[in-house]
């Protein structure tokens, strides 16, 4: 919960900032770093049946079994086992908020577990007809999406608020039982709750040390891509871990901590990374070759150094590759600040006294304007509720139709499939889901057939949601594969059923979910990434913009909170429009238009990040007015350009002596535009001239009779 903060002052630490003096620049290279290609989600082998890279999560795994385990034990001790299940469900308030500080963490599951309890609440009122259910479970899914995503509540998001109200609809009694159900729910939802910030015991900031070391890696990363066709998908995910880690360490700012050396010493960090990550971004766009291997070394080890000062690398290290550079030039800058890091990130605690220490924001975003940012028209979120209330809903309506008598399976299926995002994404969580759910069933009802006891339900359970959290990160294939018995164990606890019917249902039933929630993908707002694309872009180049002239007019002095302000709102326009343009371009078939905008979107995107680069500088050169005015209109014409899609009408762009790589990607954004706009009038032309091939075809047949 929250919304994406960053980026800091001018200033990085007590040990001062490389470029307090006058910068000497690199000249410009003359060919332009190679784009990164084009991303394209497919639905193939590998998406289906790949693991996805990164850790296991062994640490949420443990914790989702031993939540899942007591928390059904406990209840049905207490209320019987078809209760239990019940508490079960609401155990997976565990799976929220997992890597955010745990004085947030503590509010925020609380409010999870609300949301359960409500949850288990309207299910249990609705389950006086099979319509009313169907209908519930479709708003409880569309709200819980809208709030999830309005509040930044992390994956799961609102997929076991919809399980949850599903269970609920079943589970045996009358409306006079609501209560005693919701009670069992916060029963679950506080063990959940306890087994979440157990770890607050032993490792109380681990959470916030953990967000900067993963931004020191994503660094490393990013060195290491300096010069290769991945550069620009690996900057956008330097950006997403140092606007994390900025989110999470602001969280971490409860009084009495946020006066603490340590507390001093972890801002330092994240202002060192920060703005390592804007200088590595000025050498990634100057140079066409890699940087030595020692570089993203030194980064890596700064990680461990976040937890461990004493693991802190010797900046010794950096001076081979110093050895020779100018010392204002890019390169030097960028080690230099990796020395300083290194120095800062040796000291277990850090001065409190010193420079930039302030993070010029609030803990918390006014709940109102996330709110009122999610029901804008220019937001995604809110079709992307709609969509998924209308089809969850839909799905229910058209089982019990059918004659499913458990269709709320139907609902959760959909509900799980159209989490995905796109229509390829989609289509591959849905086959996902049905093929894992066919092996599943298999599993689930040989172990019902078995007639087992109620312990060894519940080790069995808990074990298949411990195995379920991890690989779930990795593949939805074969989480699909160790969910499906879990779930068939907790319906048949909550609500028997003969195991051979519970099996074929189940089957049919999320095959119908998962074909529903493909073609809900596919008739609901589709277009609605793509049709944001061009008004994301203009954000882009309006923050780059302001930025750039307040930064370079030698009349505006730029104080440490508006240096953050604008770097705050230049990075999260840039998270947006990466995260726009990958949705948009997995919605077919409207990614045939929105696959020649990647140039535009690479250009716009290191224009941004020179921009950011620039507000990195306490004292960067600045331009004259006549200057300014000609760069301003120059983007303001891009700007208008990409809005009507027609090629730009500029003259010669202003000379930035001193900003060369700005001027370079200037150019390229005209020149990517004007290829799009021939591109959308060549499309234009072909769709006209095969309307009017139709129209002569339909003559020529009505001529004939």
């Amino acid at each position: 919960m929250g919304c994406v903060r960053d980026q800091g002052a001018g200033t990085s630490g007590a040990t001062g900032d490389p470029d307090s003096g006058p910068i000497e620049w690199r000249p410009p290279a003359r060919v332009r770093p190679e784009e990164s290609g084009l991303p394209k989600p497919r639905v193939d082998f590998k998406a289906l049946f790949g693991l996805a890279s990164g850790p296991w999560a062994w640490s949420t795994a443990v914790k989702a079994a031993v939540a899942m385990a007591t928390a059904f034990a406990f209840a049905s001790w207490l209320f019987g086992s078809q209760s239990g299940a019940l508490a079960a469900l609401g155990s997976m308030t565990v799976l929220y908020e997992r890597t955010t500080p745990y004085a947030h963490r503590a509010v925020a599951l609380a409010v999870v577990g609300l949301g359960f309890i409500l949850s288990v609440a309207i299910g249990s009122l609705a389950s006086v007809t099979l319509w009313s259910g169907a209908i519930a479970i479709g708003l409880v899914a569309g709200a819980a999406t809208w709030l999830c995503q309005a509040l930044r509540v992390d994956r799961p998001g609102a997929l076991f608020f919809v399980l949850v109200c599903a269970i609920s609809t079943i589970t045996p009694g009358t409306v006079a039982d609501v209560p005693a159900h919701a009670a069992v729910a916060a029963v679950g939802a506080a063990v959940g709750w306890l087994v979440s910030m157990s770890g607050a015991l032993f490792q109380s900031r681990r959470p916030e040390h953990r967000a900067v070391a993963t931004a020191f890696r994503q660094l490393s990363e990013l060195l290491d891509a300096i010069g290769t066709s991945r550069l620009d998908h690996v900057q956008h995910e330097a950006s997403l871990a140092v606007a994390d880690a900025w989110r999470l360490v602001l969280l971490a700012q409860t009084r009495g901590y946020r006066d603490t050396a340590a507390a001093a010493r972890l801002r330092a960090l994240l202002r060192w990374v920060s703005d390592i990550h804007l200088a590595a971004t000025d050498v990634s766009l100057a140079r066409t070759e890699p940087l030595p291997k020692e570089a993203a070394g030194f980064a890596a080890s700064l990680a461990d150094a976040v937890y461990r000062p004493q693991a802190c690398p010797d900046p010794a290290l950096l001076d081979p590759l110093m050895k020779g550079l100018r010392p204002r030039s890019l390169e030097s800058r960028l080690y230099t600040r990796l020395v300083r890091a290194a120095q800062a990130a040796r000291r277990s605690e850090h001065d409190m006294e010193g420079r930039g220490l302030e993070l010029y924001d609030t803990r918390y975003p006014s709940l109102g304007d996330s709110l009122r940012s999610a029901l804008s028209s220019d937001s995604l979120i809110l079709p992307t509720a709609l969509r998924m209330a209308i089809t969850v809903s839909i799905a229910g309506l058209i089982g019990i139709a059918l004659g499913f008598e458990r269709y709320y399976w139907i609902s959760m299926t959909t509900a799980s499939v159209l989490q995905a995002g796109n229509v390829v994404l989609t289509v591959n969580r849905g086959t996902q889901r049905a093929l894992g759910t066919l092996l599943g069933v298999f599993i689930g009802v040989g172990l019902l057939l078995l007639d087992l006891s109620l312990p060894v339900t519940i080790a069995l359970v808990a074990g298949f949601q411990g195995l379920t959290q991890l690989v779930v990160s990795r593949n939805f294939f074969f989480a699909s594969i160790l969910l499906t018995p879990m779930a068939l164990m907790l319906a048949h606890t909550a609500a028997p059923y003969p195991v051979d019917m519970l099996a074929e249902s189940r089957v049919l039933d999320t095959v119908l979910g998962s074909v529903v929630g493909m073609v809900g993908a596919v008739l609901l707002w589709r277009k609605a990434s793509a049709s944001r694309l061009p008004q994301t872009i203009e954000d882009v180049l309006t923050e780059a913009r302001n930025a750039v002239s307040k930064a370079l007019d030698p009349d505006v002095r730029i104080d440490p909170q508006q240096r953050y302000r604008l770097r705050r709102d230049l990075r999260a326009a840039l998270l947006s429009l990466r995260g726009v343009y990958d949705s948009a371009i997995g919605d077919v078939p409207r990614a045939d238009t929105t696959q020649p905008l990647w140039p535009v979107v690479v250009a716009t995107q290191r224009i941004g990040y020179l921009a950011l680069s620039v507000l990195a500088l306490e004292q960067p050169p600045p331009a004259s007015h006549i200057t300014l005015q000609r760069l301003d209109l120059a983007f303001r014409e891009l700007a208008t350009a990409m809005w009507e899609r027609r090629a730009p009408h500029l003259g010669a762009l202003p000379r930035l002596v001193d900003y060369p790589r700005l001027n370079r990607e200037l150019r390229a954004l005209a020149s990517a535009i004007r290829v799009a706009a021939a591109e959308d009038e060549r499309a234009a032309r072909r769709a006209q001239e095969r309307l009017e091939d139709e129209e002569s075809a339909t003559s020529e047949v009505s001529g004939d009779r």
